[in-house]
């Protein structure tokens, strides 16, 4: 698993998110400045988060962003496999995203990417935007 500049930038919004205080929706532009990234791409990103379903948004004066849940309950796993898919080394040992791939005649290799992405998936789903704001 190695994240892009897409899920890197989307966990600085949400974190942002995490961190705000009461009901209140805030602004792209405001996220983009408190966290030094760029308004038109982060906007596209808040886009992907909203079909994910892990953000709300509202038009208007008072309009912008929030999460669409308790901080406690999305864990960075959900975040990373919405944006960059599998949290695998490989294809074909992904849970979610299995394509099969050329190391797959090689079991004993294969047993050793499973183990990699056992590790990587189940501390990222055992951590919530809640851990890390």
């Amino acid at each position: 698993m190695k994240l892009t500049t897409r899920s890197e930038y989307a966990l600085l919004a949400l974190i942002h998110l995490a961190r705000g205080k009461g009901p209140a929706y805030v602004s792209a532009i405001a996220i983009a400045e408190a966290q030094g990234l760029p308004p038109k791409f982060l906007e596209q990103l808040l886009l992907v988060l909203k079909r994910g379903g892990l953000v709300k948004s509202q038009k208007g004066q008072r309009g912008g962003y929030k999460l669409a849940r308790p901080a406690e309950k999305i864990s960075l796993a959900e975040i990373i496999r919405l944006l960059d898919g599998a949290l695998a080394p490989t294809d074909s040992v992904s849970r979610y995203f299995y394509e099969p791939t050329p190391v797959e005649k090689e079991k004993r290799l294969l047993r050793v990417f499973k183990e990699i992405r056992d590790l990587v998936s189940d501390r990222l789903e055992r951590t919530s935007l809640a851990d890390v704001r």
